[in-house]
């Protein structure tokens, strides 16, 4: 077709004015880095989110389940029902307490966490984060003069303690005396030391077997709540897992799924990724700028062409096709090399790592990536969009001109 001819000729032809080629050139510019820089933020945010749920669920479970009016006293029972719900993987009885664990050089805030090590290396990933001993050191003695723990890294580096050193274990809830209420303290044994890669957990959570907490505390044999493993599949149902839940054991029973527990958080991420999709794509619009200015000002240089083409029998939507093509190579090519600038630099950022991020800011140590096929085609449709929204005008434009007027 005669009009796709003409297109390619002004495309490659050399203008009087090179200023008109200067624009179309930094217009693609425009379009490729917008698009690379779309795609980089794009991949960092979705990497960041799922990198931050892998560690939340490496530390926590999928569903949490617990009684309305506090401790459950037959847990074992429960822990059973649990099992039978379908889509259920694991399950596995918890205590949680908040003590103090002091060690040679100091002290420090922690949450003390009662598990049963044989059901809950099924549910949560503790046994993958040991980087000294491992889950099964925490096995009960009741004989034992030093219950055995695990601490966090970063725990066990402002302690100063290693695997087999001892810190003390202090309950504020202790007996009432004439002299006041005298705090519970508990000599222990470090087992073992983990690492899930989250500040705020390997700085203040530990480890103990659930009956060696509920002989600190106190308590009695009862649990705090029952967390549970969803199939994998159903990860992203773990709500409807939930609520059969609740069906199965009965009345007086709450069962909370990763997403509700942390929507506030997640829904933030997905409110500032649309956000930073919105103000980079302020770049392509920038570049849809050039390519009108570039456009109309290429229409004024060869109204006189035009106004010949016309002469000669082409309609006014020939001429209007044959500036819209030339918008929409404009537009492929940026849309194209800019797709590919950016996957580019996600592979590169992605195998090499070289961006490392504090740990004690962000839950990872490098920058995280991931891309999603469906961001990278919206971006790409939006490039193309707002490209050839930017045409539209200047075809027009050049579709309006009378032969009479500019052969006269």
């Amino acid at each position: 077709m005669y009009e796709w001819f003409i297109s390619r000729r002004y495309l490659r032809a050399k203008h009087r004015h090179g200023f008109i080629s200067l624009i179309s050139l930094i217009s693609v510019i425009g379009i490729t880095v917008g698009v690379i820089a779309l795609i980089v933020v794009l991949s960092v945010y979705s990497g960041f989110t799922d990198g931050l749920r892998d560690q939340i669920l490496g530390i926590n479970s999928h569903i949490i389940v617990q009684r309305v009016e506090g401790s459950i006293d037959n847990y074992e029972l429960m822990q059973d029902r649990v099992l039978s719900v379908k889509g259920v993987d694991g399950a596995t009885p918890y205590l949680y307490a908040q003590t103090l664990l002091s060690g040679s050089t100091g002290g420090a805030g922690i949450i003390l966490r009662g598990i049963d090590p044989e059901t809950a290396k099924q549910v949560v990933s503790l046994s993958n984060q040991m980087i000294s001993g491992t889950i099964e050191d925490l096995a009960f003695d009741q004989d034992e003069r030093l219950p055995p723990i695990i601490i966090g890294a970063q725990l066990a580096s402002d302690l100063r303690v290693n695997v087999d050193g001892k810190v003390r274990l202090i309950s504020p809830s202790g007996p009432l005396t004439p002299m006041g209420v005298i705090p519970k303290i508990k000599t222990c044994r470090v087992a073992g030391i983990f690492e899930s890669g989250m500040y705020e957990y390997d700085s203040s959570l530990a480890y103990m077997h659930i009956h060696a907490v509920q002989e600190f505390l106190e308590i009695g044999d009862v649990a705090h709540g029952i967390e549970v493993l969803v199939e994998k599949d159903l990860l992203n149902k773990a709500d409807r897992v939930a609520q059969a839940i609740v069906d199965k054991v009965g009345p007086g029973t709450i069962a909370r799924d990763w997403m509700s527990m942390n929507r506030n958080l997640f829904a933030a991420f997905k409110l500032e990724k649309i956000g930073m999709f919105i103000c980079v794509a302020l770049i392509i619009l920038v570049a849809a700028l050039n390519i009108i200015s570039a456009l109309i000002m290429l229409v004024m240089e060869k109204s006189r062409d035009i106004a010949i083409l016309k002469s000669m029998g082409a309609t006014s939507g020939s001429i209007m096709k044959i500036f819209f093509l030339q918008g929409l190579v404009i537009s492929l090519t940026g849309t194209v090399l800019g797709v590919l600038g950016g996957l580019g630099l996600c592979e590169l950022l992605s195998r090499y790592q070289f961006i490392e991020l504090p740990s004690n800011v962000y839950p990872m140590t490098t920058l995280p990536i991931k891309v999603l096929p469906t961001d990278v085609t919206i971006i790409a449709c939006c490039s193309i969009i707002i490209s050839l929204s930017a045409t539209i005008y200047p075809s027009w434009k050049a579709s309006r001109v009378k032969p009479a007027e500019v052969l006269s």
